[in-house]
């Protein structure tokens, strides 16, 4: 059972990384900013998730599962919040004169 929670957490941990890596091109590669912005936080949203869920798959009692969920949940709403204060900054500043 600990060999199949095992390939289960690293399995959830990639994925993660895939996701972080697939954002990271996209910032690099995305021409403009809100094309950049968008690839970023929909790509370390999952990432985060998968990572959480990797980890409290390996975790040992319910308070540290719950205390990853809430940090996955605490990542969603910073990212959600910095991205639209991110976008309104940049609408406003390529807004025609």
């Amino acid at each position: 059972m600990s060999a199949a929670r095992d390939i289960l957490t690293v399995c959830f941990v990639l994925a993660g990384i895939v996701f972080f890596v697939a954002g990271t091109v996209g910032l690099l590669r995305f021409p403009d900013s809100l094309t950049r912005l968008h690839a970023l936080t929909k790509a370390d949203n999952l990432g985060l998730g998968f990572v959480a869920l990797g980890l409290a798959t390996h975790t040992a009692g319910n308070f540290l599962t719950l205390k990853l969920a809430a940090v996955w949940l605490f990542g969603l709403a910073a990212s959600a919040t910095v991205s639209q204060l991110l976008a309104r900054a940049i609408s406003i500043r390529d807004a025609p004169e």
